[in-house]
C-alpha cells in the first residue's frame, strides 16, 4: 500500500487496505501458482520472477521458495496420508534419475552427513544423488511419489514399505534389472521391464537386422495383446487368462528361438545380440510374470513417464539447492503428478488443502486428490 512521510512531524502515513484484501500480503492461490510452475511445468524460480515483474507484480525468486515452503508445511498431512496409501498398492513401479543438490556437494556437508547418517542404510562411499519415482497402482488409482537424496530406488522403496498393512502380503513390484532397485529388507513378486529387454536387442539392430526382427516381432505381438486387453477392459484375471492363452505361446516359442541361438553357436555370447539374448534368459522368469500372475504389468513405462516430471526439473533449473528444498520440490511434485493421474486440477486442489488445513489434519484420507471434491461439496451446500 502506498506509504506518505510528513514533512513537519516525520510521521508516516499508510493507506489503509480494503476489507476484501485480507490480513495476509499472499493468499493461498500464490503459493498454488508458483508450485505448479515450478514443480508442475519446470518454470525455475528465476524465469518466474522475470514474468511477474512483466506484469507489474515483482515477485523476487527467494520470496517465491519461502512462499511454497510455508505452503508445503501446511500440505504436509495430506502428503504423509498419500504416502501411506500408496505403501498399501498392490503394484508398485520404482526407479531413479540422478539429480544435483549443492548441499550435498559440499565437502564438509558430505562430512557432516556421514557422521549423521544412520548405520548400514547408505553406502559412506556413495558421493550422487537421485530422485527415485515410486508409483503405486491399486486397482484403478494410482499414486505417484517422489524421493530426492542419496537413496537408491531399492532404498526408498522400502522406507515406503515400513508402512504396509501388514495382512496385505507382498506388493509385485515393477522395476528394471538393476539391484540398487530392490528393498534387501522386504519381500517382494517381482517383475522386470519388458521395454528394457527389448531396448537391448533395438540397439544392435543395425548389425543383426534379421535376429532383432524375429525378437521385436514377437515382443510385438505380445504389446499388443496387452492393448486389447486394455480396450476390452478385462479383469485381471481375465487379462492372465487371455495372456496365457495369446502370449504364452509366443513367448514360449521365442525363449526356445534365443535359447537355440547361444546353443547351437548361432550368435557370438560376446556380442550385442548374444549379450541381448543372455540378459532375457537370465530374468526371464521376472519378465513374464505377467504369465502367471494377476495384474503384474509389462513395462515399467508409467514411472518413468512420472520421472520426467524430475527430468524436467533438472533440465531447466539444474540442481536443488539444499535437501530441504529437495524435500520440498518431492512434496509438490508428487501431490501435482498424482492430480494428473487422477484427472485432478492441481491448482485448485492445493489450493482447496490449504483452505482446509484442520480438517485435513482430523481426516487427511478425505481429502485426495480423487475424492476432495465430494469433501468440499458437503463442506459448502
Amino acid at each position: 500500500m502506498s506509504k506518505l512521510r510528513c514533512n513537519l512531524c516525520g510521521e508516516i502515513y499508510t493507506a489503509e487496505t480494503p476489507e476484501e484484501a485480507g490480513k495476509n500480503k499472499y493468499d493461498e492461490t500464490v503459493g498454488s501458482m508458483i508450485a505448479v510452475l515450478k514443480y508442475g511445468y519446470g518454470f525455475p524460480f528465476y524465469r518466474i520472477e522475470k514474468l511477474q515483474d512483466s506484469l507489474g507484480i515483482p515477485l523476487a525468486a527467494s520470496t517465491q521458495y519461502e512462499i511454497v515452503e510455508g505452503t508445503a508445511g501446511k500440505l504436509e498431512p495430506a502428503y504423509q496420508e498419500m504416502v501411506r496409501q500408496a505403501a498399501q498398492g498392490q503394484v508398485l513401479h520404482n526407479d531413479d534419475t540422478t539429480m544435483k543438490i549443492l548441499a550435498l556437494m559440499n565437502p564438509q556437508d558430505r562430512e557432516q552427513e556421514e557422521e549423521d547418517r544412520e548405520p548400514e542404510t547408505i553406502a559412506p562411499s556413495r558421493n550422487g544423488s537421485f530422485t527415485t519415482g515410486v508409483l503405486s497402482v491399486q486397482q484403478e488409482r494410482k499414486i505417484a511419489l517422489f524421493f530426492t537424496g542419496r537413496k537408491h530406488a531399492g532404498e526408498n522403496l522400502a522406507d515406503l514399505l515400513k508402512q504396509r498393512e501388514m495382512d496385505r502380503g507382498p506388493p509385485i513390484q515393477m522395476c528394471d534389472a538393476l539391484s540398487r532397485n530392490l528393498p534387501k529388507s522386504f519381500q517382494t513378486v517381482l517383475a522386470n521391464c519388458m521395454s528394457h529387454a527389448r531396448r537391448n536387442f533395438v540397439d544392435v539392430a543395425g548389425s543383426f537386422p534379421d535376429e532383432v526382427q524375429v525378437v521385436i516381432e514377437a515382443l510385438g505381438k505380445v504389446y499388443r495383446n496387452d492393448e486389447v486387453a486394455q480396450e476390452r477392459n478385462l479383469s485381471p484375471a481375465e487379462r492372465l487368462a487371455f495372456h496365457q492363452a495369446e502370449s504364452g505361446p509366443v513367448m514360449e516359442a521365442l525363449r526356445q528361438w534365443l535359447s537355440e541361438q547361444l546353443e547351437q553357436k548361432k550368435v557370438e555370447p560376446n556380442s550385442g545380440l548374444g549379450k541381448a539374448i543372455a540378459y532375457m534368459q537370465r530374468h526371464w522368469e521376472a519378465l513374464t510374470l505377467f504369465l502367471r500372475v494377476e495384474s503384474a504389468p509389462l513395462h515399467n513405462n508409467l514411472c518413468e513417464q512420472a520421472l520426467k516430471r524430475a527430468v524436467l526439473h533438472r533440465k531447466n533449473a539444474l540442481f536443488f539447492k539444499t535437501e530441504r528444498g529437495a524435500r520440498v520440490g518431492d512434496l509438490f511434485m508428487s501431490l501435482i503428478h498424482t492430480c494428473n493421474l487422477a484427472g485432478a486440477n492441481p491448482f485448485e486442489y492445493l489450493t482447496a488443502l490449504q483452505l482446509h488445513i484442520t480438517e485435513i489434519r482430523a481426516d487427511p484420507h478425505l481429502w485426495m486428490p480423487w475424492n476432495y471434491t465430494e469433501r468440499l461439496s458437503s463442506s459448502n451446500p
